[in-house]
């Protein structure tokens, strides 16, 4: 006897219990797997509905994946009847090689429904708006960072696995793995704008520079932070036009943050009048047009006269509101307010331009006779007195030289 006879034996025995494959067979094993699927899917149904009895979240998580998860079952069935039981050919082998690919793109999907699920609830604990903490602006921050960052890895880590499956390209991933060093090199020239970018989203995120909802000034345009990605921010402006910058700039730029600690702001307003004006009078203006506003927050309320040149007082108002919107409103507010009342009440405080028309010269125009005997032009900050030269040397620092003569001169001795 030969040593082949127990294989042709074992042959026989496996022709006789396996069935011969083919399409029928294969359209059979199809029905019954897709019927499986359809009760896993039912049980699942069931299973989350006796859950959401007592909590919600089973159910809301069904109907974001519920799409996903019922191709994804699908493709697994019909994966399995092919994988099993379709005959050897070209054309098996290619919807072989597509459904693998199918699976591993529905199942992608699916994972990153749940992550989307998971950090929207999680975010739902720290709503945003008008009256958001600044813990909320932060979670809110960087919750939307780290969602966006896995949904990135799973889509990257679906893609590659979706491509090893082909031969060709696991040669391919061979020789990129020999040459690793050169590869990083080369990318790391090409991306490094971009990776700069993913970086410094990462520091935005997590060093607490700007949150989502925040107040800020960047290249001269006033702006509310809504929406903060992996390589740039995006800003509306107040005339709700869109304003995109790199992540780079605000790690390498200084821009202002009106809402960093909080949301209240102080803002001034300026007003050249007339010397007659009264600053007391219009204190008790003041006054009473931020009693009937609330934009007014109650915290400050001040008025001074900064300057008095050029024939005019600059009058400068400042007063406080909870936010930036708020503060601009009461600004332009107290400012029409005052104009208003200079312009009824004292109109004697609207600047005015005087000049003085002479016919001709009078002895009056002429410079005043100056004493000889009179040194007082000779009294300065720091000379000509004992007072003036000891306040220079209480201004300068002491000379290194002990021996240097004293800026104040000889004091005798």
């Amino acid at each position: 006897m030969t040593p082949a006879h127990p294989l042709a034996v074992g042959d026989l025995v496996d022709a006789a219990l396996v069935p011969e494959r083919g399409w029928l067979f294969l359209l059979v094993l199809t029905l019954l797997t897709l019927a499986v699927a359809v009760v896993v899917l039912v049980l699942i149904e069931l299973l989350v509905r006796v859950v959401a009895l007592k909590q919600a979240w089973p159910a809301v998580l069904l109907r974001h994946t519920r799409p996903a998860l019922r191709l994804l079952l699908v493709a697994v069935a019909v994966w399995a009847s092919v994988s099993l039981a379709a005959p050897e050919s070209r054309f098996s082998e290619v919807i072989d090689r597509l459904l693998t690919v199918s699976v591993i793109g529905l199942f992608t999907w699916l994972l990153v429904e749940v992550i989307d699920f998971a950090f929207d609830g999680a975010m739902e604990r720290f709503p945003i708006g008008a009256d958001a903490t600044r813990a909320a602006r932060r979670a809110h921050t960087q919750l939307t960072f780290l969602q966006r960052l896995a949904t990135v890895i799973i889509i990257i880590v679906g893609v590659s696995a979706a491509l090893l499956t082909f031969p060709q390209m696991q040669a391919v991933g061979a020789s990129l793995l020999a040459s690793a060093g050169l590869a990083g090199i080369v990318a790391g020239l090409a991306a490094q704008s971009t990776l700069g970018n993913v970086f410094a989203g990462v520091q935005i995120a997590f060093s607490d520079a700007i949150r989502v909802d925040d107040i800020v000034i960047v290249e001269g345009e006033w702006g509310r932070i809504e929406e903060i990605t992996l390589t740039y921010v995006v800003i509306r402006i107040w005339d709700d036009r869109r304003l995109v910058v790199p992540s780079t700039h605000f790690t390498s730029t200084p821009f202002e943050n009106w809402t960093r600690t909080g949301s209240e702001l102080l803002g001034s307003i300026e007003l050249d009048l007339d010397w007659r004006v009264s600053p007391a009078a219009m204190r008790e203006r003041l006054a009473a047009v931020l009693d009937g506003t609330t934009l007014w927050d109650r915290r400050v309320s001040v008025l001074q006269v900064s300057d008095a040149t050029n024939g005019l007082v600059r009058v400068r108002i400042l007063v406080s509101a909870a936010d930036a919107g708020s503060l601009f409103d009461l600004r332009n507010y107290v400012r029409e307010q005052l104009v208003e009342w200079v312009q009824l009440e004292s109109p004697g405080a609207m600047p005015r331009t005087r000049v003085l028309v002479v016919d001709a010269a009078s002895r009056d125009d002429a410079a005043p006779v100056v004493d000889p005997a009179d040194d007082s032009a000779k009294r300065q900050l720091f000379s000509g007195t004992p007072e003036a030269h000891q306040r220079a040397e209480q201004m300068l620092a002491p000379s290194a030289d002990p021996d240097a003569p004293s800026r104040s001169g000889p004091t005798g001795g």
